[in-house]
């Protein structure tokens, strides 16, 4: 099978906007972002794992926290933070189970750590020159992805765990994780199915109201914009951009997320739905991302640590650290799976 050697290309950023009288410079954002990576660097722990509050979501925690590193444009053999990219892939690797399972089967949520570790993984394989290692990721991520084709459920999407061992439960989120990490695989050269993306699409399609907001689960449980912003993210990285659904989708969340709302205002998973959603005005470009982007990091930089990253109540820092380092670092052009 012919490999694929992703070339990094990163892009100048010019931040010279004035934000309500004040000015938000490129230095200040990369002293924000290194000072809150220099702090994840403090927290990975000796086996090269992240976690959240209680030791939850190791997996999860640490796809995230590399990946916030990779877009620093860090590698796992060169960058400031190549050390803690490699134990983070040490650690990940050895997480594989023989089903394809990236994590433990006793998380009660671990398709989340999964998708997010094929996300990661799939970044580093793209830059890997040893053969040996590069092939044990392109083995590790191969059989990752036939176990999303087994997990998903019979109406196309994916629960908290897989279809068999929950029942055949849904969720949007868990789903988008899944097609997300597809996409990054697939862009990778890693084979995945058109047809698990197609179901994929389905599922999304069929959870979306007229209004377009993207409920909880095909079953129901209300419109949600963070589920929504994600969705819609998933469509664009795999390349639905003006389709009827995703115009109906962008409307929904230009109303509820974003002009239509101040980025100032609060909400229930505000970093997880800015997450998704500087990905999809990142896509569009041109003055609309200008103008998210500086109120984003305006606020995003008020909101920082004295001592390095952001505090969350409800998962914990490393997560809310480690999503807002990769929405400050999207205009660097690093990670292919985020690229326009």
């Amino acid at each position: 099978m012919s490999t694929i050697h992703v070339i990094k290309f990163p892009i100048v950023v010019l931040l010279a906007a004035v934000i309500c009288g004040n000015h938000v410079a490129a230095d200040d954002v990369d002293d924000v972002v290194h000072k809150a990576l220099d702090f994840l660097v403090a927290e990975q722990k000796r086996q090269g794992y992240w976690e959240a509050e209680q030791g939850a979501y190791r997996v999860a925690m640490t796809a995230l926290a590399g990946t916030a590193m990779l877009a620093e444009g860090s590698t796992a053999t060169t960058g400031r933070y190549a050390t803690s990219i490699s134990k983070a892939v040490d650690y990940l690797l050895a997480r594989s189970r023989p089903n394809g399972l990236i994590g433990y089967r006793e998380d009660g949520h671990y398709t989340y750590g999964h998708g997010f570790s094929m996300v990661f993984l799939s970044q580093v394989f793209g830059e890997e020159e040893d053969v040996r290692r590069r092939e044990e990721i392109r083995q590790v991520l191969t059989k990752a992805v036939q176990f999303c084709a087994d997990a998903q459920t019979s109406r196309g999407g994916w629960g908290y765990v897989s279809a068999k061992e929950g029942q055949d439960f849904d969720e949007g989120s868990t789903c988008i994780t899944q097609v997300q990490g597809l996409r990054a695989c697939r862009n990778a050269g890693i084979p995945v199915s058109k047809e698990i993306i197609d179901r994929a699409k389905k599922y999304i399609a069929d959870c979306t109201t007229s209004a377009g907001g993207v409920q909880y689960s095909i079953k129901g449980g209300g419109e949600r914009p963070p589920i929504t912003a994600a969705a819609l993210a998933a469509l664009f990285n795999a390349g639905e951009y003006d389709t009827e659904l995703t115009k109906r989708m962008r409307k929904f969340c230009d109303d509820r997320i974003w002009p239509g709302k101040k980025l100032n205002s609060s909400s229930g998973h505000w970093h997880y739905m800015h997450f998704y959603y500087a990905q999809v005005i990142y896509r569009q470009g041109g003055d609309r991302w200008n103008k998210y982007r500086r109120e984003i990091e305006e606020k995003l930089l008020k909101e920082a640590s004295g001592g390095g990253g952001w505090s969350d109540r409800q998962i914990g820092h490393v997560y809310t650290t480690s999503i807002n380092c990769i929405i400050l670092q999207l205009d660097k052009g690093y990670l292919p799976i985020y690229q326009r």
